[in-house]
């Protein structure tokens, strides 16, 4: 007679995993939040009970599982439309509707809402010219700058060509003078072939 082992799993512990993991795949839960909830309920371990999971239980609900995914699915888009509503004064105040007929109702807090965003957009408007005009202020100074420096850049140019000038004339002068005194000093040879210096 085969005996039963202490830690068999009984028809009802398999419906409550089964029920437990459907809701948790249901409600766009983790089949591990679904293990380790009914292991607390059954004192047996979250390991154990995905194990049993998956090796026994999971394929006799095939049809329960498809069904819970097209639940959660169902769900999910609800919750999308939902929230889309939710999102309708924000999308007033980005664009003008496309279709006239369409008509949106909007509760007070959201209009209160809206408003409030919108005060928040004006204020960070405000702001930000507040700061363009620091930058505009910024800008004109440093143009003003730039025109002083220009302007001694200028000026240093021009004595830079005036004391090149300057010195090119003594170089001239030097090589002039130099000149004048070659041709101012002469030499002649006298009648024992010594040279004797003449001056002009």
């Amino acid at each position: 007679m085969p005996t039963n082992r202490q830690d068999a799993w009984s028809n009802d512990e398999d419906l409550l995993l089964a029920e437990v993991v459907l809701r948790h795949i249901r409600e766009g839960g983790t089949q591990l939040q679904a293990f380790e909830e009914v292991g607390k309920q059954l004192s047996r371990t979250a390991a154990a009970c995905g194990f049993r999971w998956n090796s026994y239980v999971r394929k006799q609900y095939k049809s329960g599982i498809e069904l819970a995914k097209k639940q959660r699915k169902e769900q999910r888009k609800q919750a999308q439309s939902t929230v889309e509503e939710k999102s309708v004064p924000e999308e007033i105040a980005s664009s003008v509707p496309q279709n006239e007929e369409k008509v949106t109702t909007i509760d007070f807090d959201d209009l209160v809402s809206f408003l409030k965003i919108l005060y928040q957009k004006l204020e960070n408007k405000d702001g930000q010219s507040e700061k363009i005009q620091e930058l505009e202020q910024k800008v004109y100074s440093l143009s003003a700058e730039k025109e002083k420096l220009l302007n001694e850049l200028q000026t240093i140019e021009q004595d830079y060509k005036a004391l090149i000038e300057i010195m090119e004339r003594a170089r001239k002068m030097v090589v002039l003078q130099e000149e004048d005194r070659q041709q101012k000093v002469k030499f002649q040879m006298d009648k024992n072939g010594n040279l004797e210096r003449i001056e002009k």
